[in-house]
């Protein structure tokens, strides 16, 4: 009966250190699934730049289609210059206006004095 008992002993101390082993795995693994977890969280968010960045891309395409960034400086001046005849021809068109309003005025006065 001895052995048996001593067999028994040795059982439960075997059975104890694979118990708690395995709850060392079991932790193990459940740290795995909550990194695994976070790593997929992750490769979403990279995802959703991808995505992102795709449009932007394309985006940039269909703009550069359009107009180059050199074609854009170059209509900003050449806006700049209408603005300026815009500015000279209107100021041409009141002083040329002034003019014959006064030449108008002393022509009437000539008729008015012969």
């Amino acid at each position: 009966m001895g052995g048996n008992n001593q067999n028994q002993n040795g059982w439960n101390e075997y059975s104890r250190l694979v118990l708690a082993e395995l709850e060392k795995l079991n932790n193990k693994v459940d740290s795995l699934t909550e990194e695994n977890s976070a790593i997929k969280q992750e490769l979403s968010k990279l995802e959703q730049f991808k995505d992102e960045i795709s449009t932007l891309k394309d985006w940039k395409g269909n703009v550069d289609e359009v107009s180059s960034p050199t074609q854009l400086k170059e209509l900003q001046k050449e806006v700049e210059n209408l603005k300026t005849f815009k500015t000279m021809s209107t100021t041409v068109w009141v002083v040329v206006q002034i003019i014959f309003g006064i030449a108008a005025t002393l022509f009437g006065l000539y008729l008015k004095s012969s």
